[in-house]
């Protein structure tokens, strides 16, 4: 639930330049509704940043290495991105932000009093969502209508000190790797730092199907069914992969396709 009047907001604060992201910094100071400030130094910062800490408000500046602003946003997705406030030195960029749904933005060098009037704009908004959202879970308790799943597009995967956005449709089938899972992406691996049924629910089941307790499939990888014996087939899939599908979970890849294997 995002903050109401009486709780305090969470802020991300992705700005490449120090000095810019010092001054947003020295101001959220003065605002009491503020809890913590986080900071990102590029696009790639942000990302993970938003996906970890989860701000209720954003300040985000349009241009930076790695990921620009708007690539921020795609790489969250705008249905998962915090309230956003786009920081840009170059006017032109304010009609893109618009068009990003962002909520102002600030065009440097601004003043004191531009950003007290951004920041009241933001509290505002966010009291507002807080009563919609307060309110649609009011019905929705009501209804008893579980809430909506959220599905990742895109993992933020971090390897050797470089991170990488690996789009969830690339990835040909996942399989368990202790308390992690390995991706498998065009003949890669790739260890993701997530348990394999906290990243089954994430997943789109149209997309991926469980086919044995340690492995899920990109049903678009599956090249072919090779029947084992008991029941279990072996999943060939178009890069030369193979996993098993056990008896237990035949019958969800049987009801994926519609028909008996």
């Amino acid at each position: 639930m995002l903050a109401p009047s009486h709780e305090r907001i969470r802020v991300l604060v992705a700005d490449d330049e120090s000095p810019a992201r010092r001054r947003i910094i020295d101001l959220l100071r003065r605002e009491s509704r503020i809890d913590i400030v986080h900071e990102a130094a590029d696009g790639v910062e942000a990302v993970a940043a938003i996906q970890e800490h989860k701000p209720e408000l954003v300040f985000l500046d349009v241009q930076m290495p790695e990921l620009d602003g708007l690539g921020v946003i795609d790489a969250v997705g705008c249905e998962q991105m915090p309230l956003t406030v786009f920081v840009t030195a170059y006017d032109q960029h304010a009609i893109r932000a618009f068009e990003a749904n962002a909520l102002d933005y600030l065009l440097k060098p601004f003043s004191d009093e531009r950003f007290e009037a951004a920041m009241a704009r933001a509290i505002a908004r966010l009291d507002e969502l807080s009563m919609q959202e307060f309110g649609q879970r009011m019905m929705k308790m009501v209804s008893a209508v579980p809430a909506a799943d959220r599905r990742w597009d895109r993992l933020v995967v971090k390897s050797g000190g470089a991170t990488r956005f690996v789009r969830v449709g690339d990835i040909d089938w996942i399989e368990a790797a202790g308390v992690y899972v390995t991706l498998h992406v065009a003949g890669k691996e790739l260890l993701y730092r997530a348990a394999l049924n906290d990243l089954a629910e994430r997943l789109d089941p149209r997309k991926f199907v469980r086919v044995h307790r340690s492995a899920i499939v990109n049903i678009e990888s599956i090249l072919h069914l090779e029947p084992i014996s008991h029941g279990e087939f072996d999943v060939v899939l178009k890069k030369g992969s193979r996993t098993r599908v056990s008896r237990t979970y035949r019958a969800q890849l049987e009801e994926r396709l519609g028909q008996p294997l």
